[in-house]
């Protein structure tokens, strides 16, 4: 079997009241596909160089999040939230008629996939965490940290609202990739910024070389309420389903305050996985060989191929009637003895 080309896609668009969630589905389009979800001020771009190792038999619908990528913004006056994000996951399950999901998150991405699975477990069969395992987990200074962001959100509304009469700052290429590389810690190296960049810029009208970025300024500052360190684990016993973490080698993402709900997941549950990768938060798009060695293999084992396209299935059909009968008269002739000695 082969492997998914980035070249085989279609652009759809799911309506949602205050617009549309824009995805790009790769590969097979006539079954359920895997759904991917990027992470914080990134876009279905960070699946890249992913999506050419995945099986072809199955498709992979990548989606980016409201306000992100060419997905619409929330109208103003609204404010983004991590928790208000869990329910894309049911607004696309309900716009294709799924009665079942498969999650595949990286950051952000893998939080929704977890949130979503705890509550909801009988509506996953599979997910995957790249570099993420639990929601941040509170702390008085993390607390104060995002005390700031409830004025700075107000700021950007304003920004937005002032950029109907006067453009963004803009930049040229080589600029937008050194600081895209900056905002992630170095997470997404120059060369491969182009693969975020080329959904969340916008061409200048003033100037004909450079370019703004097009996200939502708001999302910078979306609402994150951590959960307690009890909450956690109750939610990790709750995930049942076939799961999978890889955790990049330099990042601090699966820290030490995920220990013991990855204790739990061990313990509790048959299907979990966790393996680590050389690499830093962006592992899946810079050392993507290395991730597909652990995805491929759980993809292959917890949503299979059809029986119609295994190999024993080609082979069958060309074996002559003759040969058939044989090997039924052989199962017949085996079967009766196994039932003598019963």
């Amino acid at each position: 079997m082969g492997t998914l080309s980035l070249s085989d896609y279609e652009d759809v668009r799911i309506w949602a009241p205050w617009g549309h969630i824009s995805g790009r589905w790769y590969g097979n389009r006539t079954e359920r596909p895997i759904l991917a979800i990027h992470g914080w001020l990134d876009n279905l771009g960070t699946f890249d160089t992913l999506i050419p190792l995945l099986p072809d038999y199955l498709g992979v619908l990548c989606i980016d999040l409201p306000g992100h990528g060419c997905s619409s913004r929330l109208p103003p006056g609204m404010h983004y939230s991590m928790h208000d994000y869990v329910f894309i996951i049911a607004r696309v399950m309900k716009a294709y008629k799924w009665q079942k999901v498969s999650l595949l998150g990286h950051s952000l991405g893998g939080v929704l996939g977890f949130l979503f699975t705890a509550l909801a477990p009988h509506t996953v069969d599979m997910i995957i965490s790249l570099d993420i395992c639990l929601p941040i987990l509170e702390s008085p200074r993390m607390l104060s940290g995002w005390a700031p962001y409830l004025e700075k959100h107000l700021v950007e509304e304003e920004r937005a609202e002032q950029s109907e009469m006067h453009e963004p700052p803009s930049y040229t290429l080589p600029q937008l990739r050194s600081l895209m590389a900056k905002g992630s810690f170095e997470s997404v190296p120059k060369e491969f910024a182009h693969h975020l960049l080329y959904r969340s810029v916008a061409k200048s009208q003033l100037y004909p070389e450079k370019y703004y970025f097009s996200r939502d300024g708001r999302v910078k500052y979306y609402v994150i309420f951590p959960l307690n360190r009890s909450q956690g684990s109750e939610l990790a016993r709750r995930v049942k389903k076939p799961f999978l973490i890889i955790k990049a080698s330099n990042s601090p993402y699966v820290s030490p305050n995920s220990d013991e709900a990855i204790a739990i997941l061990r313990k509790e549950n048959p299907h979990f996985e966790m393996h680590e990768v050389a690499g830093s938060h962006h592992a899946h798009l810079t050392n993507a060989t290395e991730v597909a060695k652990y995805l491929v293999p759980f993809i292959r084992h917890h949503r299979p191929p059809p029986v119609s396209s295994w190999s024993l299935a080609g082979e069958e059909a060309n074996i002559s009637k003759k040969e058939k009968r044989k090997a039924q008269e052989r199962f017949f002739s085996w079967n009766l003895k196994r039932r003598s000695k019963l």
